[in-house]
């Protein structure tokens, strides 16, 4: 079973409507799969409208479960926390924030305010995560993304480090733009080994931590 809480599609800058992706990730093996395009304020109500209708549909004819969400992608730090909770006021199931990626200029700070907020959900992509980041991603029930995309990647065994020494939970996502992005079991096992997770943090993130993100977005 793949758990998949971060892919993008045509609402953003993904290549598949969100209808289409989630067929396809169903097809690849998926058990959940998390729609969280870029958004800011200005269309924040239109898109989680249009994905949740088009995740209302997807589930009620094929055996996934898909879930409208956003990822909160440059805002100004100071804006965040308010951006966040408008998201799970306008119907969010999930809020992902864009963090910082050593691979683009995300605003200083952007990490911090993120795991202060009670309305966000996954932490992207932190990048230099510092310890005691990881201490209140540990302390705010937020997980940290181990990513398969390329360009964020290589802060992956950082991340990892600092979510061992803070007992933070880590999520396995795809951060999806096209069908060639979507995982396999068989490729989330190896972003898990290559960011040096042990046999049973692998265990914990590929499947433990999925299901309690979802028994805690879907009560």
């Amino acid at each position: 079973m793949v758990y998949d809480f971060h892919t993008h599609t045509s609402i953003s800058d993904g290549a598949l409507s969100p209808l289409e992706l989630v067929r396809r990730a169903l097809v690849n093996g998926y058990q959940a799969i998390a729609i969280t395009d870029h958004v800011g304020i200005g269309y924040l109500k239109r898109l989680i409208n249009e994905v949740t209708a088009d995740c209302a549909l997807a589930q009620s004819h094929w055996n996934i479960t898909a879930i409208p969400g956003v990822e909160l992608t440059h805002l100004p730090a100071t804006a965040i926390a308010e951006a966040a909770k408008k998201a799970k006021q306008l119907g969010a199931k999930l809020v992902v924030v864009h963090g910082q990626t050593v691979a683009e200029p995300v605003e200083p700070g952007t990490n911090l305010a993120a795991l202060k907020s009670p309305h966000v959900d996954i932490l992207a992509h932190p990048g230099m995560l510092t310890l005691e980041e990881a201490k209140l991603a540990a302390a705010n029930d937020i997980y940290l993304e181990i990513t398969a995309r390329k360009q964020h990647s290589v802060t992956n065994k950082h991340v990892a480090e600092m979510a061992r020494r803070a007992g933070a939970k880590l999520i396995i996502d795809s951060d999806a733009h096209e069908e060639s992005d979507l995982l396999t079991s068989e490729l989330a096992y190896t972003i898990a080994i290559n960011a040096s997770l042990t046999e049973a943090e692998i265990r914990d993130t590929l499947q433990t931590s999925p299901r309690a993100l979802l028994k805690k977005i879907l009560p």
